[in-house]
């Protein structure tokens, strides 16, 4: 089987390519000749996923999964969420959404998050979707130097480390993506 990944976030291929199985042959936007940016118009995390799933779908003829992530801040009523990417502006800075945020949030006491991530499936004309989410909360500043996005400042429930100080293997166990992708594969496999 062979399916595309919708996406060109090398660092998204690089931590799903690790967790699925073999049989299964990920190809990326690139292998499919596909250097557009695909849209996201839609105003929720969900539509994103599906909008750019079948984009792939009805212009290159692949079944395909997209995937769309926020960030989602309690005492901003969700924001950034769907804007997580361009939070700060369309030049997509990391650095520069995580500044805007930890301003946001320098006099908040209630620091709760959640990581979402929505899949959205096109697999023989069918459409499936799969939600991972992750709860935790966003730190005082910046800690760690792995992962990428938000992971400096997001630390899940639980854990005394963010996303930026944890190896991958442990940030595909309980992490967003992760989660969603599991779900992803074990319909695959079924």
């Amino acid at each position: 089987m062979q399916i595309v990944f919708a996406t060109s976030n090398l660092n998204k291929i690089k931590e799903v390519q690790a967790l699925i199985p073999k049989h299964i042959k990920l190809l990326s936007l690139t292998d499919i000749g596909c250097f557009e940016e695909i849209p996201e118009t839609q105003n929720t995390i969900e539509g994103n996923a599906i909008q750019k799933a079948l984009y792939i779908k009805e212009k290159y003829g692949y079944d395909c999964f997209a995937d769309d992530t926020g960030l989602e801040v309690d005492v901003l009523n969700g924001e950034p969420g769907v804007f997580s990417a361009r939070y700060a502006g369309e030049q997509r800075s990391a650095n520069d959404n995580m500044d805007k945020l930890l301003d946001a949030l320098k006099d908040a006491k209630n620091r709760s998050a959640q990581f979402k991530t929505v899949i959205a499936l096109q697999l023989n004309n069918q459409q499936h979707i799969f939600t991972g989410i992750c709860k935790g909360e966003i730190t005082n500043t910046k800690h760690g130097d792995s992962g990428f996005g938000y992971d400096p400042i997001f630390k899940p429930n639980g854990y005394d480390k963010t996303f930026a100080e944890m190896d991958l293997s442990l940030k595909n166990s309980i992490g967003h993506r992760g989660k969603a992708i599991t779900q992803l594969i074990n319909f695959l496999n079924s």
